[in-house]
Formats: structure tokens, sequence, C-alpha cells
């Protein structure tokens, strides 16, 4: 019967592991006895967390890459798999949101929330994907969101990358299920973490706010048991329900109603 001990002694990759849900899902991996690779763009945090679980005994290495630029993937993959280190376990979990009128922001910040979001996750699953179907093991984890079950105005870029991740996660899941290798779609809502912040989408943090590491371990429960999507708290699998049965045109007027930014005074 699949568990989490399935994860013991492999090595899982873990992106945007400098902070939020990337740090919670490296700890919840080591606490299984997985090894991890932490990559993101921030070194000095990778590394004060490699030191946190290697004196937990965990064996760590560290990647600093910027998923924004294209090649970087291909600098993972020749860093572990290319230098012979299988990556069983891959976490897609880095990610960018933008918060406000679209018409408004930068388009390069647009721009890279599709890079990160989309292009990476797709860039790094072609790379690892194949190895683990050779295998006959593996297990994947996408970071998709609450917010890929409906448009979001205001998040509307963010909202539909994560709707990209969470159908790519399924459709490949369905794909290597044959070959023993497991696809996870997580779809957390308002968590612990910096996004709010870095997004400025403080208008969709909402009280219920769930801990990281609540998340990452159900998130790793999940994966263990090849489930296909996790929704991790009551309220997001209660909407995630109803939005099935409202118009998506009502829907979508009532969340930008409600997330309009305020206009600033003349």
């Amino acid at each position: 019967m699949a568990s989490t001990q399935d994860f013991r002694g492999k090595w899982a990759l873990v992106t945007g592991a400098s902070s939020g849900i990337g740090v919670a899902l490296a700890r919840e991996l080591a606490a299984h006895g997985a090894k991890l690779i932490l990559t993101a763009r921030r070194k000095e945090r990778l590394e004060s967390l490699a030191a946190e679980l290697t004196a937990k005994g965990t064996e760590v290495r560290v990647i600093p890459a910027n998923l924004i630029d294209p090649a970087a993937p291909l600098e993972i993959w020749d860093a572990t798999e290319g230098a012979g280190l299988e990556v069983d376990i891959l976490v897609n979990n880095a990610g960018l949101g933008q918060y406000g009128a679209f018409c408004e922001s930068p388009a390069e910040q647009e721009l890279s929330q599709v890079r990160v979001n989309c292009e990476a996750v797709v860039r790094l699953s072609r790379l690892f994907l194949p190895r683990m179907v050779e295998r006959g093991r593996g297990w994947v984890l996408v970071l998709a969101s609450t917010a890929s079950f409906q448009p979001v105005p205001y998040l509307s870029t963010y909202a539909a990358t994560k709707a990209f991740d969470r159908f790519f996660a399924l459709g490949i899941a369905a794909e290597v299920a044959r070959f023993g290798v497991k696809v996870t779609a997580l779809c957390p809502g308002p968590t612990e973490s910096e996004f709010f912040d870095v997004a400025r989408a403080g208008a969709f943090k909402g009280r219920g706010v769930q801990p990281t590491a609540d998340v990452a371990r159900l998130a790793v429960e999940a994966l263990a048991r090849g489930q296909r999507t996790i929704v991790p708290y009551f309220g997001g699998r209660f909407t995630a329900f109803l939005v099935r049965f409202l118009p998506v045109g009502l829907l979508t007027r009532l969340i930008e109603k409600a997330a309009r930014p305020p206009v600033s005074p003349a």
C-alpha cells in the first residue's frame, strides 16, 4: 500500500523553496525521509533552510536558479539528473502573482507569471518525467490554487496560469499512471506565506488563512497515495464544488466588485 514511507531515501526537487509553501513542503518531505534538492532565486534563504534540514540528518543540495529565465530548468536538470542524481519527486511549487487591473499592470510582470507558473512547470516536467517513466516510479506535485476553479478579476493572469497548472497536472497524471508515476495538483487557498504581500493581493487574503505546515502535510499525504487533486481546506472544497453550478459570468461579476482596487483620491 502506498504511503509517505515510499519517499524515504528518494531525491526530491522542490522549486520555490525559499519561502512559504515551498519551505513547508521541503520540511515535510524531509520528515518522511526524502533527500532534498532546493532551488529558488534567493541563495541565502536556500542555504539557511539547507542548514536547518542538514542539522536534522537530511541530505540537502542547493541550486540557485531564477525560473523566469527559460534556460533555468535545463540548468537544474544538468545539475541533478544530468549529473547522475535520480530525482524521483518533482515539486513544481515556484510561482508568481500580481494583483491589480490588467490594463495598468506592467506587461513584463504579467508575462513573468506565465513563464514561471506555466512555462517552467512544463519544461521541468518534460525534463524529469521521462526518467521517472523509465524507472517505473515517481511523484510530481504541481502547485495550482483554488483560483484555478474560476476567473479572478484583478488576478486575471495568475488565476489563468493556475487553471493551466491544474489541467496540465490532471492530463499528465492520466498519461503516466500506468507507468507507476503519480501526479497531484495542489490547490491551496489563502495560506500563511509572502504571496499576498509580494503580489499586493491583500483583498483576497480573507480571514481563514491556513498554516503552510498544514497545507504541506496534506499535500505530501495526497501525493503519496496518488490523489490527482487536493484542496487542503473545507472552504476551498466547498467553493470548488459550488462554482460548478453558478454561471461563470455572475461569479466573475461578484468577484470583480469585491476585489476592485480602491480609487485613489484626486
